[in-house]
């Protein structure tokens, strides 16, 4: 609006800065039902069109960005495909009592609406991963929505399963927005469409849909396992895992366009750009 970071709500096409809040860790510290009391008071000021607004990534420098792997059958069934040596690994983490949860972005990584993301200049093979991502309070309450992009390698991860690191967390991996829907604007998060399209060169590459009512595991349990044995009192964003891998041999290229719509929640659009950009790396 004004070249300052603000905190706001987005209503009808118009963007009304929330008096008194400088930061979404602010409003992660509150308890759910204070936090919706908060948010649906009027807000006073004028409301500026969501043109004139520069969308940044929906995460504050203190929230960690975590990710849940192997959470639908598709998923399970692309990562035994593409492994090498320890297909076994995601078919028994599929229906193991405890999920697979990793640490997936620090905030300043995340990229925003229209940044771009990045894919691995070691890596052949990487591909988007559109997945619904669930907000928490510091209470580990889910409180809204976004959507996520879990850059993945392919080829890094299929090598090891101890390569996953390397092959989920760099530079550019993570992408979230275009903003975060409160909870309690979404009446049912495991029937919500999901649809990812590719453009290259200017035509459509790739699409591909699903929904979250594939979703193998519950949401309260996937946050369950983040919030123990820590703690996250700025808030935390989880992704829930994808229903939607393109097929082998696809990869991302330098130049595509990714754009990943969830029901009720928005759409995000990233290009890609391959290995670091020179500003970032001097």
């Amino acid at each position: 609006m004004d070249g300052h970071v603000h905190v706001g709500l987005h209503t009808d096409g118009t963007v009304t800065h929330i008096e008194g809040v400088s930061a979404l860790a602010q409003l992660w510290q509150l308890p759910a039902t204070e936090l919706q009391a908060r948010l649906c008071r009027s807000v006073p000021g004028s409301a500026v069109p969501l043109s004139r607004v520069r969308l940044l990534a929906p995460v504050d420098a203190s929230t960690e960005v975590w990710a849940c792997g192997v959470t639908y059958q598709e998923s399970r069934e692309a990562r035994i495909e593409e492994s090498e040596r320890a297909a076994d690994v995601y078919a028994l983490v599929y229906d193991a009592q405890r999920p697979e949860v990793f640490f997936k972005s620090v905030p300043w990584r995340v990229r925003g609406p229209g940044a771009p993301i990045g894919i691995r200049a070691d890596s052949e093979i990487d591909v988007p991963e559109p997945e619904l991502a669930v907000v928490i309070n510091r209470y580990g309450e889910i409180v809204g929505y976004t959507v996520c992009n879990d850059v993945s390698s392919r080829s890094i991860e299929a090598a090891n399963p101890l390569y996953l690191p390397q092959a989920k967390t760099y530079y550019g991996s993570c992408a979230l927005g275009p903003w975060i829907t409160p909870a309690w604007d979404v009446g049912d998060p495991y029937a919500l469409a999901i649809d990812l399209a590719i453009e290259r060169d200017g035509r459509e590459h790739w699409r591909g849909s699903t929904s979250t009512s594939l979703l193998h595991r519950r949401l309260d349990d996937l946050v369950g396992y983040i919030m123990r044995g820590d703690v996250h009192p700025d808030g935390a964003v989880l992704s829930t895992g994808t229903g939607l891998v393109p097929p082998a041999p696809f990869t991302l290229t330098d130049g595509d366009t990714v754009r990943i719509t969830i029901d009720m929640i928005g759409t995000l659009t990233n290009p890609v750009q391959r290995g670091i950009p020179q500003a970032a790396a001097a």
